[in-house]
């Protein structure tokens, strides 16, 4: 598979469909893909699944998706922080369904599908409603839950740098999940800061390969900051 170098983010999320899976990376503000996120909603596509870590931040990038009515449901771990205000008003008015993961079963769901394993057990959440209606099991005299993969149909993830064939390197806290994203969807768009020539990047310190990345697209770095609850 040949890694595609979008001349525009516009481009590189070209074709999203309808009701789509959308794994979106990030850790809050950390390795958010802001420029790829405003490309999808300027491309339109609505009734989106999204799964991330949190459920947006103030109102930029996953934010602004939710405040731009395209997302019918959110699997995520932290759906409420000061400045989630925009999922908030979302949730309370019914306009929004949300599916709460424990943030490791959340990595390892979406680990599972990259890897193709079926399914697995879990002792996170026996005992809460988050495992409601699962199926249980005893495993060395402790009960566990089944758990289910989460597969994307897109993963919209952020990197540092890049070299043209795909691969990626990311920049600190920022790598977040981006790394476990890019296993999990049938597409996987990342936006990066840089792209190089093969070999500038040393395959030592090559973190997604860029056989599971299928497009590529250069976009500046933006620091951004949110403010806290209304």
């Amino acid at each position: 598979m040949t890694t595609t170098i979008a001349a525009t983010t516009d481009e590189a999320v070209a074709g999203v469909e309808d009701g789509s899976t959308v794994l979106v990376g990030g850790f809050g503000l950390a390795g958010m893909p802001f420029d790829i996120i405003d490309a999808l909603i300027r491309q339109g596509a609505t009734d989106l699944t999204v799964v991330s870590n949190n459920a947006g931040n103030g109102d930029v990038g996953l934010a602004a998706l939710l405040k731009a009515g395209r997302v019918r449901k959110v699997i995520c771990s932290f759906p409420r922080q000061s400045d989630s205000y925009v999922f908030d008003d979302l949730y309370r008015a019914g306009r929004v369904d949300l599916e709460v993961v424990p943030q490791g079963t959340l990595a390892e769901r979406m680990r599972a599908a990259g890897a193709g394993i079926g399914a697995f057990y879990s002792p996170v959440g026996v005992g809460t409603p988050l495992a409601e209606g699962k199926e249980t099991r005893e495993i060395g005299g402790r009960v566990h839950v089944l758990e289910y993969p989460i597969k994307g149909d897109v993963a919209l993830i952020s990197a540092h740098r890049a070299d043209t064939l795909g691969n990626l390197v990311y920049r600190k806290t920022a790598r977040n999940f981006g790394p476990v994203m890019a296993t999990a969807a049938a597409t996987v768009v990342a936006q990066v800061t840089e792209i190089v020539p093969v070999g500038e990047i040393d395959p030592e310190t090559v973190i997604t390969p860029g056989i599971y990345v299928d497009r590529l697209v250069r976009a500046e770095a933006r620091r951004l900051t949110v403010q806290g609850a209304r």
